[in-house]
This record gives C-alpha cells, sequence and structure tokens, in this order.
C-alpha cells in the first residue's frame, strides 16, 4: 500500500485530536468543455485515478497533463469512523483553483471561489450512514478575470509565468466536531510591550452557561491558565498576561512560541471541545525610517521566494521540502522572504515561525489584464477584495509575519479619471488595515504607488550594474527616492513620498546556469555575467548599495530559486546549490559602517 502523501496535519494553529486526512488516491476526469455536469459525470465512476493533493498538472499527480483544464471533476468513497456518530461533520478542502463546487452523496453541499484559500462544508451530524461520496468540480477558465499568480496564460511557460495548477492542490480532510457549539479560529495578538497575548474566541453559536478555559505553557510548565464566561458576548476577548519572568521574545534569533490550549466547558464544566495553538510574543512598529521587531531595528535581507516545485508544481512534495526552503534561505544569509504572488501553505508559515524567518504575506493577484481600460472585462473586482481577507483570515496570528502586501506590480496609466482598479487598491488596503491593525501594509509592491496612506514605500530595480545601481538610490537620503516607471508607460507614482520606510523589494535576478544546454530556453534579468566570479562581484556589490545605505530597512533579492526557465535563483529548481553559500552568505551578513542603523550583522 503507498503512503499517504502529505499526511500530516493541515492548521497547525487551530489543531483538533480527531481528523482523518483523505489524501490520496482519488477518481478523477478532465473536463475540457465544461459539459460534465450535463454530461452525467456527477453520476458515474471517473476515468483515471489522481493522487491528492496534487494538481493534474504535475508528475507526482501521475498524470502530469500541463494543457489547460477547463473543468476537473473529483470523486471518493470515505468510511467514517463509528466513534464519530452523532457529531457534526466538516469537511476541509485546504485549496482549490479555482471554482469549486462540493457534492456529498448526491447532494449539493459548498461552493467556493479563489485558488489560494481554504473553505469547509458543513455536512450536518453524522446519524445513520457512515459511507460518503465526495465528489468536487473545479472550474479554471483562462478567459475570466481572476487571482492567478505566476501561472501562464499561455501553454507553455515563459518568461516569469509558469505552468500552471487546476483543481485540488493541497490537503483534503475531515473532522468531528460538537454538535450544537464549537471553536471558531481563534486570533492571537501579541502584545509584547505589556507581556500580553491577547485571544479573540468565537463560538459557532452560543448557549447558556458555555465558559471559555484557557492554558498557556512554555517549557517550564503552566504560564497562565484563565476560564472565563462565554455566554454573553459574541466573541469572548481574553488577555493572557505572561508573567514577568516568564517572558520571551519571539526573534530570528530566538524564535520561542508559547503552546495555547484553548478548551469550551458547558454549564456543568464539561469540556465538549478542545484545540491546541501556539503564540509568539514580538511586536512590529515604525519609527521613521526605520522598521523594528520588539523595538530593535532589524534589517530585513529578504529572498523571494515563489514556492514552485519540478514534481509538485504550486504543491511541496513535503512537509520536509517547505521546512527545508527555509533553511537553505538561512544558509544563504537571508533572515526572511517576500511570499511572492502565492498564499503559501499554512505548513510553511508553521515552519517558519518555529525556525524564527521573518516574511511577508502577498496575494496571488496577477491574473488579469493590468493594463486595460476602465471598461475592460479583465479589470479586478470585488472577488481580490474577499478572497484577500480569507487570507488575512487564515493566516493573521503567525508570528513570523512581519507586514502584508495584497497587489504586486499593479500597472495601469494614471490619469485624470478615477479606474475601477484605484477603488480595487483602496479597497484591498483599507481591508487589510481593517482586518489587522498590528502590522504595515503595502498598498502595491513596486511600480504604482496610488494612495498616500501606504505604510512602506517601495521600488523593484533590476539594475546590474552595482555602481549605477547605487546612484539610483542616493536620492533617498533628500527623501527622492527612486519611484518605478516601467517601460515608460506612465505608471509613475504620484503620490509624494512622505517619509516612509523604503526598500527595493525585488533586486538582483541574475542570470546563472553552468549547465544549460545549446539552444535551451533561460529567462532572467540582464546580461548574465561571463564567470562565476563575475556573479558573486556582482551580487555582492548590489548587496552591499542596500545594505551600507543609511536610510534603507531591507532588500528583497530575487530569487531563492530557478523556476523552470527563469534561471537566476541561488539555487537551482531541484534545490541543489549553484554556489558556494558562504561566499553568498558572507556577501550579506556582515558588519556595516559605524552609525549605521543596523549595525548588527
Amino acid at each position: 500500500m503507498k503512503p499517504l502523501p502529505r499526511p500530516e496535519y493541515p492548521r497547525p494553529q487551530f489543531v483538533r485530536d480527531e481528523w482523518l486526512c483523505l489524501n490520496g488516491e482519488w477518481e478523477f476526469e478532465s473536463d475540457r468543455g465544461d459539459s460534465g455536469l450535463e454530461r452525467g459525470l456527477l453520476g458515474r465512476p471517473l476515468s483515471r485515478a489522481i493522487s491528492v493533493p496534487f494538481c493534474p498538472e504535475s508528475k507526482l499527480s501521475g498524470i502530469e497533463d500541463t494543457d489547460f483544464h477547463i473543468a476537473v471533476w473529483y470523486r471518493k468513497r470515505v468510511t467514517l469512523p463509528e466513534a464519530w456518530r452523532g457529531r457534526r461533520l466538516l469537511l476541509h478542502f485546504q485549496a482549490v483553483d479555482y471554482d469549486a463546487t462540493v457534492w456529498v452523496n448526491g447532494a449539493e453541499v459548498s461552493r467556493h471561489r479563489g485558488g489560494f484559500t481554504p473553505f469547509a462544508c458543513d455536512l450536518g451530524i453524522l446519524d445513520g450512514n457512515r459511507e460518503l461520496e465526495i465528489v468536487l468540480r473545479a472550474r479554471d477558465s483562462k478567459r475570466d478575470s481572476q487571482p492567478r499568480g505566476k501561472q501562464c496564460l499561455d501553454f507553455k511557460s515563459s518568461g516569469c509565468m509558469y505552468t500552471r495548477t487546476t483543481g485540488i492542490w493541497q490537503t483534503v480532510w475531515i473532522e468531528p466536531v460538537p454538535t450544537e457549539t464549537a471553536l471558531l479560529r481563534p486570533r492571537l495578538t501579541p502584545e509584547a510591550s505589556r507581556g500580553i497575548v491577547r485571544l479573540e474566541q468565537g463560538l459557532s453559536r452560543s448557549a447558556p452557561g458555555l465558559q471559555l478555559r484557557v492554558t498557556v505553557r512554555d517549557e517550564a510548565g503552566v504560564a497562565v491558565n484563565q476560564t472565563v464566561p462565554a455566554d454573553q458576548e459574541f466573541t469572548t476577548v481574553l488577555e493572557l498576561a505572561i508573567p514577568q519572568d516568564r517572558r520571551r521574545l519571539w526573534s530570528p534569533e530566538d524564535p520561542h512560541l508559547y503552546d495555547v490550549e484553548i478548551e469550551l466547558l458547558d454549564a456543568a464544566g464539561v469540556v465538549i471541545d478542545r484545540a491546541l495553538s501556539y503564540a509568539g510574543l514580538r511586536s512590529v512598529s515604525l519609527q521613521g525610517k526605520e522598521f523594528l521587531l520588539n523595538g530593535q531595528s532589524v534589517f530585513q535581507r529578504l529572498v523571494l521566494d515563489q514556492g514552485y516545485y519540478p514534481d509538485g508544481i504550486l504543491t511541496a512534495p513535503s512537509d520536509e521540502a517547505l521546512k527545508r526552503d527555509i533553511e537553505l534561505a538561512m544558509a544563504a544569509g537571508f533572515n526572511g522572504a517576500r511570499l511572492h504572488a502565492k498564499v503559501f501553505e499554512e505548513r510553511f508559515l508553521y515552519w517558519a515561525d518555529k525556525l524564527g524567518y521573518l516574511v511577508w504575506g502577498e496575494f496571488a493577484d496577477w491574473g488579469c489584464n493590468m493594463f486595460g481600460n476602465a471598461t475592460d472585462r479583465n479589470q479586478p473586482g470585488p472577488t481580490y477584495i474577499t478572497q484577500w481577507l480569507e487570507v488575512l483570515e487564515r493566516d493573521y496570528s503567525h508570528p513570523a509575519i512581519i507586514g502584508w502586501c495584497p497587489l504586486n506590480e499593479t500597472g495601469q496609466v494614471i490619469d485624470d479619471a478615477i479606474h475601477v482598479f484605484d477603488d480595487t487598491i483602496r479597497g484591498m488596503f483599507l481591508a487589510t488595515k481593517m482586518a489587522d491593525r498590528t502590522r504595515p501594509v503595502i498598498d502595491s509592491s513596486g511600480w504604482s504607488h496610488r494612495i498616500a496612506e501606504t505604510d512602506i514605500f517601495d521600488s523593484h530595480d533590476y539594475t546590474q550594474d552595482p555602481q549605477t545601481f547605487a546612484a539610483r538610490h542616493a536620492a533617498l537620503a533628500q527623501d527622492n527616492p527612486l519611484k518605478n516607471d516601467t517601460e515608460g508607460k506612465g505608471f509613475i507614482s504620484k503620490v509624494a513620498y512622505r517619509g516612509q520606510p523604503y526598500f527595493v523589494s525585488e533586486f538582483g535576478g541574475i542570470l546563472w546556469n553552468p549547465n544549460l544546454k545549446p539552444g535551451e530556453n533561460a529567462w532572467g534579468y540582464g546580461e548574465g555575467p561571463k564567470t562565476i566570479e563575475e556573479f558573486y562581484g556582482r551580487f555582492a556589490g548590489l548587496c552591499s548599495a542596500l545594505l551600507d545605505h543609511p536610510h534603507m530597512f531591507g532588500y528583497c533579492y530575487t530569487q531563492l530559486t530557478d523556476v523552470f526557465q527563469e534561471k537566476n535563483g541561488i539555487y537551482f529548481f531541484d534545490r541543489t546549490p549553484k554556489f558556494d553559500m558562504e561566499k553568498i552568505r558572507s556577501a550579506q551578513v556582515r558588519r556595516r559602517p559605524a552609525g549605521h542603523p543596523h549595525p548588527a550583522g
């Protein structure tokens, strides 16, 4: 019997004891005309088998069909444990690209739009039949405007666009919850200055006499234990004060996490629901042009991570592979990442929390025609904001996330009119600020900053000559930073810079692959170095221009690995090293000039 693919618990910040992983073999059929419902696919066996959670375009799925799939169908029969009888069932899909409809035993139970966020189907109470037949249809038309990230709209990958993902691409699972009242996902907010973790706990419904008991533990045992009424407020809020002698801040040097146990008690004091979570005690703040973590300036040596894999595409082949990507980045001298054009699996964020890896959360907003006019059918609409709010809800409590970036390189000519896209950018920014008051937000990374409220100002600069690169950013000292005007299209920001913290959030992208075959497609920025020593010199020169800049709080180098035809990674696509990692690391982790606001290496 084959081992179950991706068997680890998929929701590490809200863990229940009982669950059933539904990964593994499912029936599968591609429906390129999206006529399957009319042709009876809902009621008959499907023609092929697929290994979930890997998409049909991937090798690990067992199908490896990289053509367009306008719709795909899945079917699986499941027998539930007898012990679950009398309890309510929740069927979870961690991510399905893009429009999903789910039927269980012939009845429609859920619809969801969005390829990067989880959704749950409430199946009601398990009473008689323990046999489930689960059918899912996913639609993924290339003609419609939808958040796709870097999924290519052409048949073959090209430039910085890659092989598509269709259908199920993250874990499918099911869990039993209490019949009447169950815990919802908690929100955990650290307040490092007061030594407090604020917990906001919602319930599926209220009932008289309910209580909430929360226990916080560290390596020495119980640090906090509180029991409060949970039957009077829509959301119960607790301030969990860590004793002074047990306070330990989360940081890259010491990524300390507190275990949090949440128990729901009925009027008789009996535990009716229980979940485990964790929290990190840390603060994020901005001061002038500095970005502070726990009140200290930390230079962010970020790497652009796009989260693609040769055999799984958007899906990591294993949990260990997610952890390994962070370890590879840290070995190269990076202390964090910009998670680019993809909403990463929750397990990645878990490992970032555990390893002390700073990350910026980002949305996969590419997928519309960014250069169309106001009436273009590809203009992004309200669904972008809706799906981004789902991301914020899922990822809010991760201490490793230190900032949000809902949009990347939005580019529409800024003229005298107010366009739909202006409303979308502002809507996503305001939605982020309303959902999370504890982290800074970039309105749109690179190209066009369009609203004056943006917390962070940035630019994308792939200039390859280190001296020219340094000169382009020298005027930041006079509050005149580089503003992108890509290819003279008029995308340059008309928003005045007002002294926000500033960084170059994309640079480098140096093309280098010594193993290229004659005629092989290879893409990168600028002209690639002639020798590996020239690469080392260029890399160190570009990094130094930003490391030594007293008004720069960080940078983000493009990128961690090669991705298909894009050959500008620090590692090859299979994660083997291209370079002497000590040279890459020493170019970044070093002492900076005296008086620099970020003196540590």
